[in-house]
């Protein structure tokens, strides 16, 4: 019999077996960038020359009511007021005050925050192509989950894949399991069988990836697995395993491809990464319903 391949056999044939995601071209999506976001710059415009500090100004972003509006003036406000600020900190609206108690010192003035904007065209074609690099963002991991889904319930029958197919809410693994260690840790999906789980997944599309972000991913990827698999141990489920399904032109670059060839070769036959085109071929019921190290031969 064949001995199974694994991940580090697709090497030397990568780039046939990584999805590419289509983009788009600069500076053609200049008009449609500016007819979404000029209405966004106008808005900020009018807050701008009407308040009397920065701090002021982020106050009166903060009572827009519309969710969206909001936060793209605060991606605005950002790069203009204040770099060192986290969007997802400077858009919580019920953490304003804190948000400005602790990064208000940095403000710049509102003074030169109003040269700067009245020294700019509106619509501003640089940031609203800025501002359009945010709107798809997460689109293509939206994208590869839902094809994900799809090749699952193509091929494993009567197994049932638990996870969001596009945005939503992640699984938690405490509510998969009793007493996890870490209730909050979140994953992509889960697959039963009835209401056994045969395995924990996260999916990944990498655009681009290198230097500390590719530390970054392979660190957490290895902290997942082995907090996973130390669980199940611990529980009597050694038979659960873990899947990683990563895609996209970012496995080409750098050391991504050996390092999730060693992350799975830990595993020794309960951690399996995959690009979508593996699927049909690797997560199988098999090895899914296998017991611990029955698929790995190496």
């Amino acid at each position: 019999m064949a001995t199974e391949k694994i991940f580090r056999d697709y090497k030397d044939e990568a780039e046939n077996w990584i999805t590419l995601s289509t983009g788009e071209y600069y500076p053609d999506v200049l008009p449609d960038a500016c007819l979404l976001y000029g209405p966004v710059l106008v808005k900020f415009g009018q807050l701008l020359k009407a308040a009397h500090s920065s701090t002021d100004l982020y106050e009166s972003i903060m009572d827009s009511n519309e969710t969206w509006i909001r936060t793209q003036l605060c991606r605005v406000f950002r790069k203009y007021v204040s770099p060192s600020t986290p969007v997802e900190m400077l858009k919580r609206k019920m953490n304003t005050r804190k948000t400005i108690r602790q990064f208000g010192k940095q403000f710049r003035h509102v003074v030169e925050v109003q040269q700067g904007f009245n020294s700019r065209p509106v619509p501003d074609e640089a940031l609203c192509a800025i501002l359009w690099e945010y709107k798809d963002r997460g689109r293509k991991g939206y994208d590869l989950t839902e094809r994900l889904f799809d090749l699952f319930n193509g091929h494993l029958g009567e197994l049932k894949v638990v996870g969001p197919r596009r945005a939503g809410r992640d699984v938690l693994l405490g509510n998969v399991f009793r007493e996890y260690p870490k209730p909050d840790r979140p994953v992509d999906f889960v697959i039963y069988d009835g209401n056994s789980v045969l395995a924990i997944g996260l999916a990944r599309y990498d655009s681009d990836r290198g230097g500390a972000q590719e530390d970054d991913r392979t660190g957490q990827y290895r902290e997942v697995a082995q907090e996973i698999i130390s669980y199940t141990d611990a529980h009597a489920m050694s038979s659960i395993k873990v899947i990683f399904v990563n895609d996209g032109p970012g496995l080409l670059t750098g050391s991504m491809w050996d390092d999730y060839s060693y992350l799975e070769e830990q595993g020794q036959g309960r951690v399996k990464v995959v690009t979508l085109r593996m699927v049909p071929e690797r997560i199988t019921g098999d090895w899914l319903r296998s017991k611990y190290g029955d698929s790995y031969s190496r």
